[in-house]
C-alpha cells in the first residue's frame, strides 16, 4: 500500500469515526469463511456496517478525529474489525446472539455518544444499553398511564351512578 493510498484510507476512517456516534471494536480472527459471511450478513440485517482496518491506519484515525477515544487506541492488537450502528446496543445484541454458534466475535472496546467501554466484559452492559426509540416508547407510556387512570375512572363512576340509578327506578 503506497503513502497516498494509507492517507486517503486515514482520511475515510476519520469521516466514518466522526460521522457515527456508536463505534464497537472486535476481533473476528479465527472465523472460516462460511462464519464470516454469515457475521457480515446478520450485520447488513442489522443495519450495522463491518469493516476490518489495520490497527496503525485505524490509531492514527483515532488521533485525526475531533473525538476523544481515551483507552479505545491501547486495544488495538491483533485483527480489529470495526461495526458503526446507528443504535447503541444493536452490535452488542448481535455479538450475543452469533456467540451461541461460535466464541467469536470478541468484544475489544466500543465508542458510544462519548462514553468509553474498553473489554469483552463490557458486553452485558453494552446490550442493556436503551436505544432512542426504546426511550420515547417508555417515556410515552409513562405518561399516558395517568391519563388512562382517569378515564377509566371516569368510565367506571359512571357506570356505577346509572346501576344505581336504574335500581332505585325499579323499586
Amino acid at each position: 500500500m503506497t503513502r497516498e493510498e494509507k492517507l486517503n484510507v486515514i482520511q475515510d476512517l476519520t469521516a466514518q469515526l466522526g460521522d457515527s456516534s456508536t463505534i464497537y471494536l472486535a476481533d473476528i480472527s479465527g472465523l472460516n469463511a462460511e462464519t464470516t459471511s454469515a457475521l457480515r450478513r446478520a450485520c447488513y440485517k442489522a443495519d450495522i456496517k463491518l469493516a476490518v482496518v489495520k490497527n496503525t491506519l485505524l490509531a492514527k484515525a483515532m488521533e485525526a478525529s475531533d473525538k476523544d477515544f481515551g483507552e479505545l487506541p491501547s486495544v488495538l492488537k491483533g485483527n480489529t474489525s470495526l461495526m458503526f450502528s446507528e443504535t447503541g446496543n444493536a452490535p452488542a445484541k448481535l455479538i450475543k446472539t452469533f456467540r451461541k454458534k461460535s466464541n467469536k466475535p470478541l468484544l475489544k472496546g466500543a465508542y458510544i455518544a462519548e462514553a468509553i467501554y474498553v473489554g469483552d466484559d463490557q458486553l452485558d452492559a453494552l446490550e442493556s444499553i436503551k436505544s432512542k426509540e426504546e426511550m420515547v416508547g417508555e417515556i410515552i407510556g409513562l405518561l399516558q398511564s395517568p391519563a388512562k387512570n382517569v378515564i377509566s375512572g371516569l368510565k367506571s363512576g359512571g357506570g356505577k351512578l346509572a346501576g344505581i340509578l336504574k335500581t332505585l327506578s325499579e323499586r
